[in-house]
Formats: structure tokens, C-alpha cells, sequence
């Protein structure tokens, strides 16, 4: 299995190196692939006897079908593997049903929690958020999807939303998480809306808030939504997260404080946890 799993632990989430989980896999011996084609990203892992050993990511734009390809041929470079030597390709995503190489596809819920299970067997709730949409589960002790919730379509609770803030507060996305570390002020944002959010948070920038302080509010505001999410099937440790979010140090810091838990646990590569999940999918299918 990979290593340099991570924990976030409580307070300001600092990341910390976390021994390595010893999840059951079964009988994997195939090469599969996963493709997890999103708003956003398209994402391709590929499994060899059970361990992750490719990963690719191209921007999904407006040519799916290209994106498909190319994210898998980023992952084949990395072994060295040809399309011939993959047994099993299995899609997930939004646009699923766009990974027309694909043998079969698997749910979003099936693959998150999948993935999750694969890195932390421990894992009981899974949060999976991206650019557009986010989405939890919980799990059994098996890693099978119990129940599961998903936001609505609203980007005041997604990466996006974090992304035109930056934009208005003429910072990147990577300052965005770490400046807002550097705030002790919580500054609630209503706004259920994004563009009533984005109104919001122009008027603190009138007001000469800084920015440090409005990143806070807005993270904050995302991680509200989420959590609320996450309370209607229930808060259950071990917590994980995957999706673009996890590498966003003020996301993470927010969701441990309003969560209330002592730590949430961080894939190494959280954008490609669905695709992993996929893959791992594929790998029992083929193993009836």
C-alpha cells in the first residue's frame, strides 16, 4: 500500500504523518484501472496486484472522451503499463458515463468509500468534496456504504466557490488556506446562495476586513455546509477526506473545529481517492 498517509488533527489542522493502515484487499491479482471523470478534473488510477502504482489528471473541459484518454495514458507512463495489459477499467464521476472504454461504472458513494476503506479500514464517515458538489457517507465496518448524503447544487459549498474568492481578494487558491490560519476572528457568512455569498463577502472588503479574516469566514461558511450535510447520517470515527478540498489547510482546520473531532485522516493524493476506489472495484469484479 502507499505510504505517507496523514491525519489533521484539532485546532489549526496541522498536518502529521500517520502510520501506515493495513487494509484488506482480498484476492487482487489483476491490473485495473479506475477513471473518475468530474466538473472539474479527470482522474485515472491504476491498480497493479492491489497497489497503486499510476496515477494521471487532466483538466475534463469540453472533450471528455480526450479527457478520458489522456488521464489514462498519464497513468500508464508512471509502470509503464500498455491499454493491453489492463484486465478491467471501471468509470465513476459526473461524467461517467462519458468513460466510454470503461467495462463497467460504479457510483460515486460505491467509490469514495471504496477508496477510503482501501487507505483507512478504520474509516466509518467519508467526506468527499470538489469543485461543484460535495457528498458523505458512512460506513460499516466492512467499508460498505451504510448511508450517504449529498449537497445541493450550490458552489457556496464547493471548491469553486473558494476559487472566484480568491479571485476578488486577488490572492491564488494556495494563499487562500494558508492566510486564513492567520485569523482569530470568526465572521459568520450567511448566505445560503453564492451569489448572495459573494455579496457578503464583497461588503467585508468595502468594510476594509482582512483578508485573512474574510478567508476564515469563508472557509468557515463552506465547512458549515458540509457539516450540516454530515449530521443527517451521523458523525462516526474515524473521519476521512478525500476530493481537491483535503489540500486546502483552512478547509481542513474549519471542518475539524465545527466537527468536533480530534482528527480527520488525508489520503496522500485526495483528488484520486474515487478513482482509486473505482479501480479497487474493478479489481473484486474481475475476482467475482
Amino acid at each position: 500500500m502507499e505510504g505517507g498517509k496523514e491525519k489533521a488533527e484539532g485546532g489549526r489542522g496541522r498536518a502529521a504523518p500517520k502510520p501506515e493502515a493495513k487494509a484488506g484487499r482480498g484476492k487482487l491479482d489483476v491490473i485495473t484501472a479506475g477513471i473518475d471523470c468530474g466538473a472539474q478534473n479527470t482522474k485515472a488510477a491504476i491498480l497493479r496486484y492491489g497497489r497503486v502504482v499510476g496515477k494521471g489528471m487532466v483538466a475534463t473541459g469540453f472533450d471528455l472522451d480526450q479527457a478520458v484518454e489522456e488521464s489514462l495514458d498519464k497513468a500508464m507512463q508512471q509502470p509503464g503499463i500498455t491499454r493491453r495489459d489492463i484486465q478491467r477499467i471501471f468509470g465513476t464521476g459526473s461524467g461517467k458515463d462519458a468513460v466510454r472504454i470503461a467495462h463497467h461504472t460504479v457510483n460515486e458513494i460505491q467509490a469514495m468509500a471504496r477508496g477510503a476503506f482501501y487507505f483507512f479500514p478504520s474509516a466509518r464517515t467519508v467526506i468527499d468534496v470538489g469543485a461543484e458538489e460535495g457528498r458523505a457517507v458512512r460506513l460499516d465496518e466492512k467499508g460498505k456504504p451504510v448511508d450517504f448524503v449529498v449537497n445541493e447544487k450550490c458552489a457556496a459549498g464547493a471548491g469553486t466557490f473558494i476559487e472566484s474568492m480568491a479571485r476578488a481578494l486577488e490572492v491564488s487558491i494556495e494563499q487562500m488556506g494558508a492566510i486564513c490560519l492567520q485569523s482569530e476572528k470568526e465572521i459568520p457568512i450567511n448566505a445560503q446562495c453564492v451569489i448572495f455569498a459573494e455579496s457578503e463577502v464583497v461588503g467585508l472588503i468595502h468594510s476594509k476586513t482582512s483578508k485573512p479574516d474574510i478567508s476564515r469566514a469563508i472557509h468557515d461558511s463552506i465547512a458549515s455546509r458540509i457539516v450540516s450535510m454530515i449530521r443527517r447520517i451521523g458523525v462516526n470515527q474515524d473521519v476521512v477526506l478525500i476530493g481537491g478540498l483535503a489540500h486546502n489547510q483552512g478547509f481542513i482546520t474549519s471542518i475539524t473545529r465545527q466537527l468536533k473531532v480530534d482528527q480527520i485522516y488525508i489520503l496522500p493524493d485526495p483528488e484520486f481517492g474515487a478513482a482509486i476506489g473505482a479501480a479497487l472495484c474493478a479489481a473484486e469484479d474481475s475476482n467475482g
